[in-house]
């Protein structure tokens, strides 16, 4: 047997997703609703949440490790577990028995590809510290928490848990701040107090505007770069900022779709995906938000908030 040193460790790749998983359904109409009466769609139900929907992109940018942490009803369980794993998902859901899984319905305008959103929560923020187990950061490089497990007690008890148990094991945690809506109604000062120890905050232009204070986005983006070590701020068609310590170093372009823009659902999430993906391949962050710009254009031109499924 050779004494021959093995050489440096191999630093862990996986990525583990905390958030929710949804039940979509997405309502494509042309032009404005029509009050009191009928408006032609094209309705479909497919998987999604915020959390769900990074892991599946993640996954499909190449992170061959990728784990998402959520709780749905037991109505629709075993549904949301075959899929994330034909998307090469491992799926740790916890199967609440008191409340059906979470449903968004999703209103899209066909015109314009842009989405309104009707959100019933379910189980998603019933998930509790009681279904953590730090086992579930077994080679983990990574921890991505999903905003919306912030609007709730159980469900950012929960967060924090995590989010301590990563930062113990010197695991870097990341952020999604997820709607400006509800961070209004929390509030953007309790918000930031749960985010305390996060190194990469991934907000879209809303929602850095609501956390900073600051109008524009490169100034938003600056702000929150003094109070988390990395920020990428989303900006739709326009790409991606990318601030450090207290300033913008780079603003990276979107490409074009490769086809037209029928669902803008999931884009930001498709960004997040990829961009840690990226980071645990080892890119630097501009090189990160470059990958999840061309997610985000990818996403736009699938109905959904997923990448399609693998022949």
């Amino acid at each position: 047997m050779s004494d021959a040193p093995s050489g440096p460790a191999v630093p862990p790749r996986g990525l583990l997703v905390v958030g929710d998983v949804v039940t979509d359904v997405v309502a494509r109409h042309r032009g404005p609703l029509a009050p009191a009466t009928d408006t032609a769609a094209e309705i479909r139900t497919v998987p999604g949440g915020a959390g769900a929907n990074v892991a599946c992109w993640a996954a499909r940018s190449g992170c061959a490790d990728v784990r998402v942490l959520g709780r749905v009803g037991r109505d629709a369980l075993a549904w949301h577990e075959r899929l994330l794993r034909q998307a090469d998902v491992r799926p740790l859901l916890v199967a609440d028995p008191g409340a059906p899984t979470a449903t968004v319905v999703s209103l899209v305008d066909t015109a314009t590809a842009e989405r309104t959103f009707l959100t019933d929560s379910g189980a998603v923020l019933r998930i509790s510290p009681a279904d953590w187990d730090p086992a579930f950061l077994d080679g983990v490089g990574r921890l991505h928490l999903s905003g919306y497990l912030f609007f709730a007690d159980a469900s950012r008890a929960l967060a924090l848990t995590a989010c301590r148990s990563a930062l113990k094991a010197g695991i870097p945690v990341s952020l999604d701040p997820a709607s400006a809506g509800f961070l209004a109604e929390l509030g953007t000062e309790r918000f930031l107090a749960a985010a305390d120890g996060v190194e990469a905050l991934l907000p879209n232009a809303d929602e850095a505007r609501l956390l900073s204070g600051v109008a524009g986005p490169e100034g938003a983006a600056a702000a929150l770069s003094r109070r988390f070590p990395l920020v990428a701020v989303t900006l739709g068609a326009a790409g991606a900022l990318v601030a450090v310590g207290g300033e913008v170093v780079a603003r990276v372009a979107a490409p074009a779709p490769d086809t037209a823009a029928v669902d803008s659902t999931g884009a930001g999430d498709a960004f997040t995906g990829a961009f840690l993906a990226a980071l645990l391949a080892g890119a630097g962050p501009v090189e990160a938000a470059g990958a999840g710009c061309r997610a985000g254009a990818r996403a736009v031109t699938v109905v959904g908030g997923r990448p399609p499924l693998r022949d």
